[in-house]
């Protein structure tokens, strides 16, 4: 009989070795807690084992053994589950007579126990602890009961605390781990919003960006999710931005998604990321936007272009403030504040059947319109001139001027892309000016240059493929730059031929629009 106990003792001391020796081993999160309820199975005369870690007021699964795959997805409330609530309650361990009432939360979960029974097992279980903070639980089970009766307490007190000490070493890893990422994707949205971000403020004086500037100023500090509506090219990502800066999540990421450039196949995966394994080519967990911009800002860029099979999941990230990763299944909680914007009339897609109509009014709790530029052409001069001003240093020009008939001819024109519209006639017409302007005098911007007349949309004074060679020769231009200036050009003007619809743009190219997404990106265009 001695030798049997002394057995027992050094194979648990054995084991309790190796449960010890893997707290500083290099394991992933769920190798770490696969093999500690491995190791209580090797200990201990049970069926089944599980370590939960309390999550709020709930105690989540991060292991089992000898438990139905099922038992991973559930949620065990203490308030519901008495058993637990008395192991919470704990200080150490306890075990249930075989003829306790109470039930067991894992009746009916043991593998290989056939149809769910309620049969009576043995039972004991002990609360994980870390300094006075609860973590959570490691529970055994058995079918036959008195399995545990020659169990020692104080043994099953040692595994839970390597469980407790396991469970906050694999749960700082994880938030290390989860940071770096999350840092690391924010500065990579960061730099992709610096590329496309023009900065600065709203410019104008009519009344219609007076009152703009003035719902801005109404909602900002607010964490009320916000409509922005307009044409395409009036300054939604602007007024976005504005919001993002005037709030209280200012020095958090504003995380950006032009939901108009995402295929369906990968929306959901875009917008709430994705465990490895999930689908072909998911080779690496990733966060998606909404994690990203935990804490900050989201903007959903052409949100009416979202599919109806993902409205409902961002429906659900708007009420619950819970997201799930493509994969995953548990949820996730986020505090992101979310702009939508959008050119569509989204009223009319409601009826159509093509939008949620609770989505709708969710994301429509202050809707902010943004007024097309034919209705405040008092502000046009002075859009121009920061236009051509900034022209000037991408180009590398010392001065330019408008002539007065160019003047005339900007502010009676109709505009129908708007203010990007305005943007892209400027520099294009400063090419033209620079272009053909004799050595060492100013650039003179004329009508000519600007190639409007006051009904017609742009109008080159000759082929694309001829100017673009001229400007980049007059310019100096290596091969490169000037491939890329014949692209820019190429596609502001195809841009302004459909009104100022990116979406229009890719289908005329016959480019994916995520492939035409980039590109803009990479040229600076928005």
């Amino acid at each position: 009989m001695t030798t049997r106990r002394a057995m027992k003792e050094s194979r648990s001391l054995a084991v309790l070795l190796e449960v010890a020796t893997d707290l500083t081993a290099a394991l992933s999160t769920e190798a770490r807690y696969r093999r500690l309820v491995e190791a209580v199975r090797k200990v201990f005369p049970c069926d089944a084992a599980s370590l939960l870690r309390l999550e709020g007021d709930e105690l989540v699964p991060m292991a089992t053994a000898g438990l139905a795959d099922e038992t991973m997805k559930r949620r065990f409330s203490p308030a519901r589950n008495p058993r637990l609530d008395a192991i919470l309650r704990s200080r150490y361990p306890v075990r249930f007579p075989a003829d306790d009432p109470r039930p067991d939360p894992f009746d009916g979960l043991l593998a290989g126990a056939g149809k769910k029974t309620t049969e009576v097992h043995a039972c004991m279980g002990c609360s994980l602890r870390v300094d006075a903070d609860l973590v959570g639980a490691l529970t055994i089970d058995a079918l036959s009961p008195g399995a545990f009766d020659d169990v020692d307490d104080a043994e099953l007190a040692l595994f839970a605390a390597l469980a407790a000490a396991a469970l906050r070493t694999a749960g700082l890893i994880d938030s290390l781990s989860g940071l770096a990422e999350k840092r690391g994707l924010v500065a990579e949205t960061m730099v992709e919003e610096t590329l496309r971000s023009h900065g600065g403020e709203i410019l104008g004086e009519s009344p219609a960006i007076q009152s703009l500037r003035q719902e801005i100023l109404v909602v900002a500090a607010s964490d009320l999710p916000v409509l922005i509506l307009g044409e395409t090219g009036t300054g939604k990502e602007l007024v976005a931005r504005s919001l993002h800066a005037l709030s209280s999540r200012s020095k958090q990421p504003l995380v950006q998604v032009n939901c108009a450039a995402l295929p369906e196949a990968i929306a959901e995966s875009e917008l709430f990321g994705h465990v490895k394994g999930a689908f072909t080519g998911a080779v690496a967990n990733r966060a998606g936007k909404f994690e990203i911009a935990d804490g900050g800002t989201l903007l959903l860029d052409e949100v009416g272009e979202l599919p109806l099979s993902i409205q409902s999941k961002l429906l659900r990230a708007l009420q619950s403030g819970e997201i799930q990763r493509v994969g995953h299944d548990r949820m996730l909680k986020v505090d992101v504040r979310v702009l939508g914007a959008t050119n569509r009339d989204l009223t009319r897609k409601v009826k159509e059947g093509r939008f949620r109509p609770d989505l709708f009014h969710r994301l429509s709790v202050f809707p902010i319109h943004v007024a097309p530029l034919r209705d405040r052409r008092e502000d046009i001069p002075l859009l121009a001139r920061h236009f051509l001003d900034r022209a000037l240093v991408k180009l590398g020009l010392r001065n330019a001027v408008f002539s007065p008939a160019a003047q005339r001819l900007l502010q009676a024109y109709d505009w129908p892309g708007n203010v990007r519209e305005l943007e892209h006639v400027v520099l294009r017409g400063l090419l033209r000016a620079a272009s053909t302007r004799p050595a060492g005098t100013q650039a003179v911007v004329e009508p000519t240059h600007l190639g409007l007349t006051e009904t017609a949309s742009l109008a080159p004074a000759v082929p694309a493929h001829q100017e673009g060679s001229m400007v980049a020769v007059a310019l100096g231009l290596d091969l490169h730059s000037a491939v890329d200036l014949f692209k820019k050009d190429y596609l502001l003007r195809t841009l302004d031929a459909n009104a100022g619809r990116w979406t229009d743009v890719a289908s005329t190219l016959h480019l994916d629009r995520g492939n035409l997404y980039r590109l803009r990106a990479r040229l600076g265009l928005t």
